[in-house]
Formats: C-alpha cells, structure tokens, sequence
C-alpha cells in the first residue's frame, strides 16, 4: 500500500492531481477540498490509498489520515466502492458522516450522487460503530491561503458531480446570495461546494 507521497504539484485538475516525487508523476484521485490545497509548482504531502483492480491501479489522495481511513471503512459497505466512497468524502466531511450515521440521517447521505434510499438505510446499518465518534473540530478542511475567486471551481466540482453548468451556477449564485458576496475565496471553495449540495439536493 502506498500510505502517503510527498513531491512537487505539477498538475491538478478537477478530480485529480499528479504529484511529481523524485522524478516519478504519480496520478492521484481526490475531492474538491483536498485538490483546492493544491497548487502546481509547489511541495505537497498527501495521505494516500492504493486501489487495485484486475485492470487498474488506483491511487487516492486525502488531506489527512483521517479522511484515508473513512474512505477505506466506507468501502466495507456492499455496493460501495472508491467512487462513491471519494463523493461521500467530496460532500460530507469525515465528522459529518460520522453525524449522519450516528443519526441515521439519511437525507445527508443521499445529497451524495449516486446514494438512493435504499443505499443510505444500507449504509447507516454496515457503518454504525465503524468510524468512532465525531471529533471536536467540525471537520475543518487544510486548504490554502485564498488567491482568486474560486466560483468556477466550485461550479466545475458540481459539474463532475453530475449536475448541468447551467444549474451548478444557479446553485452557487443563490448560495453566495444567501452569504452576501459575489466571489468565492480559495479556503471557502470546499465551504460552498457542499452548500451548494445541499441546496440542491440528492440527484433523481
């Protein structure tokens, strides 16, 4: 298992990263928060996890050991592979999913695309006891120091996630709307993306 990798950003896109380490690029999966940390050309040190498959190999890149090991309990879920489990962590941080199970809210949990009814009742039963108690931080994200608006990519995130451009658009003018700013600072990217997904709800 590759646990970490520490190297120079050389790229970062909307759903991944590639992290230079001694000369080797290393392709990495994550969510919107932890790309939103990362800039090309500087250092970078990300927890990770390698998924194989028959005809893949995967790696997964999380801000903190924390984020790691939720993903790999949530897979322990039937019908909950890598995918679902990096949108359950790209919507609800480590500690509001250890809320929402402790709560069996099952309306959190379907505002992740591609959880239905029946996957949320599933996975509230296979995690409860699994992932501790919710800590005293509120799930706070490590991301950088703001540099430029940051609405595009929050846009883009919802977009990867499924939803039209034109709706994400809508969904983030009505939440900075509500928040009395027109732009979207670097540290609050992750902020807005989930309030964004929780206006808009669970998908179908």
């Amino acid at each position: 298992m590759i646990a970490s990798l520490a190297g120079t950003v050389t790229q970062v896109n909307l759903d991944r990263a590639v992290i230079d380490v001694n000369g080797v690029g290393y392709l990495v999966h994550a969510t919107p928060a932890t790309l939103a940390g990362l800039r090309p050309g500087e250092p970078a040190q990300l927890h990770t996890m390698l998924v194989v498959r028959e005809d893949s190999m995967t790696v997964y890149g999380f801000a903190d050991a924390d984020e790691r090991e939720v993903f790999e309990t949530a897979q322990s879920v039937s019908g909950v592979g890598p995918r679902i489990a990096l949108a359950m962590l790209a919507v609800l941080t480590p500690d509001a999913l250890r809320r929402a199970i402790a709560g069996e809210d099952l309306a959190a949990l379907r505002r992740v695309p591609g959880i239905g009814a029946k996957s949320a009742q599933r996975i509230v039963l296979e995690l409860t006891g699994k992932l501790g108690a919710p800590g005293a931080d509120g799930g706070a994200e490590h991301v950088a120091a703001p540099t430029t608006d940051g609405r595009a990519q929050v846009v883009d995130a919802l977009a990867g996630l499924g939803w039209s451009v034109k709706v994400a658009e809508d969904a983030v003018a009505k939440v900075l709307a509500e928040a009395g700013t027109e732009t979207v600072a670097e540290t609050d990217v992750p902020a807005t993306l989930r309030a964004a997904l929780r206006r808009l709800g669970p998908r179908g």
